[in-house]
């Protein structure tokens, strides 16, 4: 009997499917596994390819089974569905899994190591409390813009909706003013809880030698920079700039055809997180060449006498990511164009 060469897993909660093939491709076992033993199982098999589609726990398992020797390739989800044949079920998908992962071809993703993903579930709490936190205000904007209390947007401008229901003058019932009450509380508590997650990725930010070369570049923070260090793969894995950007989503959706090329849109196909901090940081430059004028020449006041401000942002976003990929490279700081042109 043929030796396995590549084991495809369908990962899942209790019930996992793997599908061992061999070096030719014929199918050497189809076996249903509990959780408790896959990795028992796994290590009763020859050291091979095991791949899996990179989706929710797949990290954790790509670790656990790195560790008995084996190669863990991840596959995103999208790049195996057109290997699944007809019928969807488990055994289809290891099948489709195994099938994608000896593509010459295949893109895969970099298993993540325990350090990186606590600073993503550091980075994401943050931003869902964020969320959380911009509900609740806009809640509560809405509910006193009907009773004639009215603020403009944004977390700075709760305290104009505070004074205003403590004041006498607005003779609000005292329901709407304990209700509103209600709402302040739970703003203040996540501001609290923000802040805190703040200071944690600052202080893990000043830690890494990456973070701190990143916070070199005009736009990014330590916010940003924990998302690249948590998010992205080694910038090894690209081989130029425009890759990174690329998988950030920050180029335009092709639809070229007979020799004529066409470009649209930003694609936004890629990492969300690191691309909205990304063209965040860029609209804050932009805003500040604004008000205080940039350098004469430079690409970015060109660019702003003749395109819309927030195209110029997502260009200089991509600016920044090909500094960010050729910086974390080269292992070198960021150098302002203009002084280094001077």
């Amino acid at each position: 009997m043929d030796e396995v060469s590549i084991v495809g897993l369908d990962l899942a909660k209790r019930v996992f499917q793997a599908h061992g093939a061999s070096s030719s491709g014929d199918a050497i076992f189809r076996r249903q596994l509990s959780r408790s033993k896959v990795l028992p199982f796994l290590a009763r098999q020859p050291r091979c390819i095991v791949a899996m589609e990179a989706c929710a726990s797949a990290h954790f398992w790509g670790r656990a089974i790195r560790e008995l020797g084996h190669e863990v390739r991840l596959i995103p989800p999208i790049y195996v569905k057109p290997f699944v044949k007809r019928q969807k079920n488990d055994a289809a998908d290891a099948e489709a899994i195994a099938e994608a992962a000896v593509r010459p071809n295949m893109r895969f993703v970099e298993v993540k190591s325990q350090s990186q993903q606590a600073g993503a579930m550091v980075f994401r709490t943050r931003d869902l409390l964020v969320r959380q936190r911009t509900q609740l205000i806009n809640a509560l904007r809405g509910h006193l813009a009907e009773h004639g209390v009215v603020a403009p947007q944004g977390v700075t401008n709760v305290r104009i909706l505070e004074a205003a229901i403590e004041e006498v003058e607005m003779s609000l019932e005292l329901l709407i003013v304990e209700t509103a009450r209600l709402y302040l509380a739970q703003i203040a508590s996540l501001s609290e809880q923000i802040l805190m997650l703040e200071k944690v990725l600052q202080q893990e930010a000043a830690k890494a030698v990456t973070t701190a070369r990143l916070l070199t570049v005009p736009g990014i923070g330590h916010v940003t920079a924990m998302a690249i260090e948590a998010f992205a793969p080694p910038m090894e894995t690209f081989q130029r700039g425009r890759d990174f950007a690329a998988w950030l989503g920050l180029v335009p959706i092709q639809r070229s055809t007979g020799g004529k090329r066409v470009l649209g849109r930003t694609s936004k196909m890629g990492q969300r997180d690191i691309r909205r901090l990304l063209i965040t940081g860029a609209m804050t430059m932009v805003r500040w060449a604004g008000r205080c004028a940039s350098p004469e020449g430079s690409w970015l006041s060109r660019m702003l006498e003749r395109k819309p401000r927030m195209l110029v942002a997502i260009a200089l976003a991509n600016k920044m990511a090909r500094s960010v990929c050729a910086m974390l490279t080269n292992g070198e700081d960021y150098r302002d164009p203009v002084t280094v042109a001077a």
